[in-house]
């Protein structure tokens, strides 16, 4: 009875961390850029049941011992890492000069995962160090570099931030940002084979610790940058609003059957073992 309470205190738990997922999720509806997670439950490894008993003999001080299998028993649930889904999200005008969508176009697909690469634009936090973002919702600083809302500089495929003299400029489809008539910097677009080794950090940001390659002179890769644009997060709200409420059910299904099994050990205690 005792391994019924883990079993059943287990899915609740692997429940409630899947409605916090999704909230995150329906929360960021409206984040440019936003990938939504997804997670899948696992169950623990079963364990095999077995009865151990003694042969009678005439003395049965030299019996032995036998065992007899019962059966299988599930050991409870767990929810599984969330990944995030890199699916495209659609496409939204916004008429200003510093936001940024990246469209993709052909991908590599990973022999290992069988699904397609994913690209980002790289930016550099404050640390110094590389990061990687849908999120094409940058701005101008007071010294002209071209950052996030967060203030990481955007890098372009030299590796060094992107200053520009004035706000009248332009980018192109490549992602070359040209301003009074000349070619000052290209965006450098990063690319990921298997975008799920990624971690995600908040803030639309993603870490590699492998390191991306650029994509802008990549064989059989292509994207177009699309200025005044930005990437509306790939969230299904209608969808995640269902798996919540699903999410929700299981969660006082378990929660019963703890209340069920709680009932049962009070009976055992202050009624079956009560002596008379």
């Amino acid at each position: 009875m005792l391994r019924g309470f883990y079993s059943a205190a287990s899915g609740m738990y692997a429940q409630q961390r899947r409605t916090e997922m999704l909230t995150n999720n329906i929360a960021n509806a409206n984040t440019p850029g936003f990938k939504a997670d997804q997670s899948s439950l696992r169950a623990f490894p079963e364990m095999l049941l077995q009865r151990m008993e003694a042969t009678s003999t005439q003395n049965p001080r030299k019996g032995f011992l036998t065992t007899t299998q019962i059966g299988s028993m599930n050991s409870g649930v767990y929810l599984q890492e969330a990944t995030s889904l890199f699916k495209q999200g659609g496409i939204r005008e916004t008429g200003v000069k510093t936001d940024l969508a990246l469209i993709d176009g052909v991908l590599p697909i990973d022999p290992t995962t069988n699904k397609k690469g994913a690209l980002f634009f790289t930016v550099q936090n404050n640390a110094g160090e590389l990061r990687y973002t849908r999120n094409g919702n940058f701005t101008q600083d007071a010294s002209g570099y071209l950052t996030t809302n967060e203030g990481f500089y955007v890098l372009d495929t030299t590796g060094n931030p992107i200053q520009l003299t004035s706000n009248n400029f332009s980018i192109s489809s490549k992602g070359e940002v040209i301003e009074d008539g000349s070619i000052k910097a290209k965006l450098n677009i990063a690319l990921s084979n298997n975008p799920n080794n990624m971690v995600k950090e908040g803030s639309g940001l993603f870490r590699s610790d492998e390191g991306l390659v650029s994509a802008n002179d990549a064989p059989n890769v292509s994207f177009t940058l699309q200025q005044g644009f930005l990437e509306q997060s790939n969230v299904d709200v209608a969808q995640a609003m269902t798996e919540m409420m699903t999410a929700y059910r299981a969660f006082e299904a378990n929660q019963k059957i703890l209340q069920a099994y709680d009932k049962s050990m009070d009976k055992a205690v202050n009624e079956i073992g009560r002596l008379r």
